[in-house]
């Protein structure tokens, strides 16, 4: 597929609306859409957008990293470091820039897709929205920024989620501080549009100020956590546990990790 089809850019009133479009794959996180995603923040950023709003199409808001990419790999550590930094500066972007960002999030945010959706400044879920790591399940570690969830959601809650499995329903996400507003499904795209419009009538040196302040209070920077999980996920990938967690889950088999 090309970058067109794995990611539409279209910039309206100075709002960059960027979309996953492999709803088919799951908006599945890859070396092209990867690649695609971060070209339109970067695009964003040229044409001076003064909101993101990042939306995806389908059931998913994005299953994360795509697995079988992974198994096909001849160097598994040496893609799993590339897609993890290329995921890394998609966030870091998306927390550096200047524009407010927005996500839009129904159905499952996981893996990777999960902090791309917390990038946001203003998160907006639909009732179906989930959120979930589940790194763990596959035999590997977070990536994609997930630690940096901890500034947002806690310490207890990410190794919760990180090490249990569990997942966020929307409701829970906004119990939790992460998400801003639920919304029943059929309404997530005009609640979207209705915080973009708001955001747009406001003051753009004043809402870069506010974002900039409150953004540079949080403790450690987000590149260096995100080093961290590279580093870390690209051992396992390449590791036996991480071999066969993703050959079982493309196998839909139950992993048989080494004891």
């Amino acid at each position: 597929m090309t970058s067109d089809e794995l990611v539409h850019y279209e910039l309206r009133d100075r709002c960059a609306r960027i979309t996953l479009t492999a709803p088919q794959q799951g908006n599945a996180l890859h070396e092209g859409s990867g690649g695609a995603l971060l070209e339109a923040v970067r695009r964003a950023g040229a044409e001076q957008a003064r909101v993101i709003l990042l939306a995806s199409e389908g059931r998913f808001f994005s299953v994360g990293g795509d697995l079988s990419a992974f198994s096909r790999a001849e160097d598994v550590a040496g893609y799993i470091d590339d897609l993890a930094e290329t995921l890394h500066r998609i966030v870091s972007e998306l927390v550096r820039s200047p524009a407010v960002v927005v996500s839009a999030v129904q159905g499952p945010a996981a893996g990777a897709g999960f902090p791309l959706a917390a990038a946001a400044d203003v998160v907006l879920a639909a009732e179906s929205a989930t959120f979930s790591l589940g790194y763990g399940r596959v035999g590997l570690s977070p990536d994609g920024g997930s630690t940096f969830l901890t500034q947002t959601l806690g310490l207890h809650t990410v190794l919760r989620l990180a090490l249990l499995g569990d997942r966020l329903t929307a409701a829970e996400a906004q119990a939790a501080g992460l998400v801003a507003r639920v919304v029943p499904d059929a309404d997530l795209p005009a609640a979207a549009d209705a915080v973009v419009a708001s955001l747009l009538a406001g003051s753009p040196a004043a809402l870069a100020a506010a974002k900039r302040l409150v953004r540079g209070g949080v403790g450690v920077e987000p590149e260096a956590l995100m080093r961290r999980e590279t580093l870390s996920i690209r051992e396992l990938a390449a590791g036996p546990d991480g071999v066969e967690g993703v050959r079982a889950f493309l196998a839909k088999e139950r992993p048989r990790f080494e004891r």
